[in-house]
């Protein structure tokens, strides 16, 4: 108990410093807690992937459809469940600013996504409105969507106005689910364009291929890729999630950058702390000489300097753990456009835990072996 007591009067004696110093500390893994759960955020998606869906598009590109008759010939494949077109429509919703996932799908599309849960009378609603459509709670949330809105979009990569009613809004499974996008009838699209574009009609983006069993993953869609092999659109089959990983790929850098500031973050931390343990143990160093000079070991000198380092990182630690599902929440109200799901997990909890138990550590470890090899005498004279 005394060391405890001295411990922790060393660390409240400069209560300015150390109330700076804890500041600081806060402030850095907050921080570092925010980046880290951005980063799980851009996963968000590939994470939520199922293991018994697999994507078919063209080998060459996503830019090049695939024709209409291949789903015949995808459902015949053993192992294949079921089959359901998806094409990506990318309309402009009263502002260029105002992005968000569109989809023409097939009526079965929502037999292959249960995470996405909508009533059975908005699910028959939607099936009898041929420009009915389905948005997600994310999605209506943030623009105020109600069921029986009509909801006009402007065409890019399909030119014109096009208007839907908003037949139905489904939830996810759970808060780790995606729903911030919208979805409407893929034959809606495909007869408004063989009326207006008929080159263009009988075109699928991509296939969302249901499997039986996830062992059978990778048969099938080898089965598949084989069965398309030398035609004229040939195939490129891959599970849902290497199929979400390949547009993260495309932001690598930014993600690496992101993990680059979260280390710089750590760095700085250690900097701070590292200068408030140096400056405590240069003005108590008469005080250390004293204390071997009574006969404490160099070793207890060592063991109060690393226990003021921890109590001041355990301070500014424990708050920023504390606080860091208010500063999540608060974050995700004001860019919540851009990361639908923004939850912080326990790993970069601990994560951030680690990095308060590194940093005190490594804070303390030059002015404890400092102050532990100060002869007595060379410490008495620094009085004054």
């Amino acid at each position: 108990m005394f060391v405890l007591r001295l411990i922790a009067r060393n660390a409240l004696r400069h209560r300015l410093r150390t109330t700076l110093t804890v500041v600081g500390l806060l402030v850095a893994i907050i921080a570092y807690g925010l980046l880290q759960t951005v980063i799980d955020a851009w996963y968000a998606g590939a994470q939520a992937a199922s293991s018994t869906r697999l994507i078919t598009r063209n080998s060459i590109s996503l830019v090049f459809p695939l024709p209409l008759n291949y789903e015949a010939r995808i459902r015949s494949i053993e192992g294949v469940s079921m089959v359901a077109r998806s094409n990506w429509f990318g309309g402009i919703y009263q502002n260029p600013k105002n992005f968000f996932a569109q989809f023409a799908v097939s009526p079965n599309y929502l037999d292959l996504y249960p995470e996405f849960v909508l009533s059975e009378d908005q699910r028959q609603a939607w099936l009898r409105d041929r420009k009915g459509c389905l948005v997600g709670r994310q999605l209506a949330d943030v623009y105020g969507f109600k069921v029986g809105d009509v909801l006009p979009l402007r065409g890019t990569l399909f030119p014109g106005t096009w208007e839907f009613v908003v037949r139905g809004i489904f939830e996810g499974s759970d808060e780790t689910k995606i729903t911030r996008q919208m979805m409407f009838h893929w034959d809606y699209l495909n007869e408004t364009l063989r009326k207006s574009a008929q080159q263009r009609a009988d075109q699928v983006g991509i296939y969302i291929v249901g499997v039986k069993s996830p062992e059978s993953a990778p048969s099938v869609a080898r089965a598949i890729d084989a069965t398309f092999r030398n035609s004229l659109a040939e195939t490129l089959t891959e599970t849902e999630q290497s199929f979400q990983l390949g547009f993260v790929a495309m932001s690598n850098e930014i993600i690496a950058a992101i993990r680059i500031v979260s280390y710089v973050v750590i760095v700085i931390i250690l900097a701070v702390m590292a200068n408030t343990m140096a400056m405590s143990a240069r003005e108590r160093v008469a005080e250390y000489a004293t204390l071997k000079a009574l006969g404490f070991r160099p070793r207890f000198i060592a063991l109060l300097i690393f226990g003021e380092s921890a109590v001041i990182c355990a301070l500014g630690g424990g708050l920023a753990i504390a606080s860091m599902p208010y500063v999540a929440a608060a974050f995700k109200h004001f860019a919540g456009e851009y990361f639908p799901v923004f939850e912080v997990s326990f790993l970069t909890l601990g994560l951030q835990a680690a990095c308060a138990l590194v940093v005190a550590a490594a804070a303390a470890v030059v002015p404890a072996v400092r102050a532990a090899q100060t002869r007595i005498v060379q410490g008495l004279r620094a009085i004054g």
